[in-house]
């Protein structure tokens, strides 16, 4: 997508557990009526929203971090009774500048993409060992019972290896927020490094103390 064509002005979906990167694809269930609006109201547009990971509870003003991801419906479908079926494909993380008053039931904000530019450039396949991060990922997915089909990573460039690992990964929001907000890609994959190693560490640990 071409920066020009992407808005400033957009509706912000906050969804708790649910941290989106460029280059995946985020399958929703939309069943809430501000949600529904959201999607209708996205529909008649470019499509185009984005998602943010709340800070606390859920309400009607929730308190939600400042970084999160640029999204455009891609599937859609309407069930039987009345949910929305629907996959995000992440284009551009943002930053948020500004909440926006409206007379809609979802939230609107003012957006700035500035630190991120390089998300919507062609990627290509950086010099990375991706068979260690792979293994060393299937190992972590092993020791926490998730279920994975870890070929499918071998056939993802860089940025979608690390974006996918970072989203689908059993990390704590926390960890997953401050791989969603570091900007370039080497220093995305030393924090991912660290935390994986982070968690294994903490598994084994958890396991001789047991």
């Amino acid at each position: 997508m071409i920066q020009k064509n992407i808005p400033n002005k957009i509706a912000i979906f906050p969804l708790s557990k649910a941290i989106f990167f460029p280059g995946t694809v985020l399958p929703l269930n939309i069943f809430e009526k501000r949600y529904i609006q959201l999607v209708n109201d996205s529909m008649k547009k470019k499509r185009l929203f984005g998602m943010v990971q709340p800070k606390n509870k859920l309400t009607k003003k929730t308190d939600i971090y400042k970084v999160g991801c640029l999204g455009k419906i891609i599937s859609f479908n309407e069930t039987g009774d009345k949910r929305f079926i629907i996959a995000l494909s992440g284009i551009i993380r943002f930053k948020i500048k500004q909440e926006i008053d409206n007379n809609k039931l979802y939230r609107e904000f003012e957006v700035d993409y500035s630190d991120y530019l390089s998300d919507l450039e062609i990627k290509k396949n950086k010099s990375i060992d991706k068979i260690n991060l792979i293994k060393k990922v299937e190992f972590l997915f092993k020791k926490k019972n998730y279920s994975v089909e870890i070929e499918e990573f071998k056939k993802l460039n860089t940025d979608q290896l690390i974006n996918t690992i970072s989203m689908i990964s059993p990390f704590s929001i926390e960890e997953k927020q401050k791989l969603i907000e570091t900007i370039k890609i080497e220093d995305k994959l030393k924090t991912l490094n660290d935390i994986i190693n982070f968690n294994l560490l903490d598994n084994l640990e958890t396991k001789t103390i047991q």
